[in-house]
């Protein structure tokens, strides 16, 4: 583990609980130039990397760090601010596997609970995920490649797991005579925003224009924000966070507001957005679980779900009410998942009627929506 911050309270904080937690850190960095050195001294698992340090920032370092060590596990931290979370989320694009918001004080750093458990937990899995790549490969299966050919696009994504074991699961079978969908529901989590852009361009928009796409993004409040702007540039379509008693509309993406859940009801004219702050709901909020449940009442069987990555077990018990209303739900596989939290969830309680890489996915849901084979 490596922790570049140009805050010295904040190395100091960050290098206790780690050690706490029983993990290693093998160096702290002030910027992104001593961190880079570092880097080739010890080859970390796990690189804690601020966004806005002197001499060489986050956004900067990180390309070389991926160029230096392909399968290095990255995650971003940075102050909840607008300019932050866009310069997060084009990180994610660029390779690294997830962010933390940050409180703005040294002061607000000590006292967090939230940070120091998002932080440690993303140290467990992400030190997980990296140690899973360096192990030798089962006999008859090709390792994963250390770095991308010449030719391939400069974006760094988690390494395919061609070592990692399978986990089973059943499908369910597949619905006859299934109902159009009037709506695309999709819960993600860590790993997600990355996941949901390259999905949805994969659908493309004349299909997406033919019903609403509602998103739960497990993301703090300005995020989500932001999140909605990518998405848009990304699609062409209008994408927003969505607002209270807004009437849900075809060719529209409406993603949940970080700090809020977002649920469905029945209007005047059709289903409108519900907004709550009620409490967290598998300690998230939003919750897919809050979504996934309201749809399966307002849609009933007219939805197309998708379960993408994410840590935890959210969605599953509402993709459960999902199935029980007759629609179908997809789930990510794991090799292309940052985290099988969410979706392994999903599919190992028998609710998917397919477990599909990311790109087939996309395949797949364009299928659903235009009624057209795949």
């Amino acid at each position: 583990m490596l922790v570049a911050d140009d805050s010295a309270v904040v190395r100091g904080l960050v290098a206790r609980w780690i050690g706490e937690a029983g993990f290693e850190l093998v160096a702290t960095a002030s910027n992104g130039r001593i961190a880079l050195e570092l880097m080739a001294k010890h080859d970390p698992d796990v690189v804690l990397l601020d966004i806005e340090m002197p001499e060489l920032d986050g956004t900067t370092a990180l390309p070389r760090m991926l160029a230096m060590s392909p399968s290095v596990q990255v995650v971003m931290m940075s102050t909840l601010t607008t300019r932050n979370a866009d310069i997060s989320l084009k990180c994610l694009a660029l390779g690294a596997v997830d962010y933390i918001a940050k409180p703005e004080s040294s002061r607000g750093v000590t006292t967090s609970d939230t940070f120091r458990a998002e932080l440690i937990e993303r140290v467990r899995v992400f030190g997980s995920a990296r140690a899973r790549t360096r192990r030798p490969s089962p006999a008859g299966i090709p390792a994963a490649p250390a770095a991308a050919p010449a030719s391939a696009p400069a974006a760094h994504h988690p390494a395919p797991a061609a070592a990692r074991p399978a986990t089973p699961f059943t499908l369910r079978p597949k619905v006859r005579n299934r109902t159009q969908p009037r709506a695309l529901l999709i819960g993600s989590s860590t790993g997600g925003p990355r996941a949901v852009g390259e999905m949805l361009e994969g659908i493309g928009a004349a299909a997406l224009r033919r019903l609403p796409v509602l998103i739960v993004q497990h993301m703090p409040p300005i995020f989500t924000a932001v999140f909605a702007e990518h998405l848009s540039t990304r699609t062409g379509l209008p994408a927003a966070e969505g607002k209270a008693d807004e009437r849900v509309e075809p060719g529209r993406i409406y993603v949940a507001p970080g700090g809020r859940h977002m649920g469905l009801a029945a209007g005047p004219s059709g289903p409108i957005i519900k907004l709550t702050d009620g409490p967290p709901v598998n300690f998230c909020r939003p919750a897919v679980d809050v979504l996934f449940k309201d749809a399966a009442v307002v849609f009933g069987a007219a939805t197309a779900t998708v379960i993408l990555t994410g840590m935890g077990s959210d969605g599953t018990n509402g993709a459960r009410a999902l199935t029980e209303a007759g629609g179908p739900v997809l789930a990510q596989d794991e090799a292309t998942s940052t985290v099988w939290g969410m979706p392994g969830s999903v599919a190992r309680a028998g609710l998917a009627e397919a477990v599909l890489p990311l790109p087939e996915l996309a395949t797949a849901l364009r299928a659903l929506i235009t009624g057209q084979p795949a």
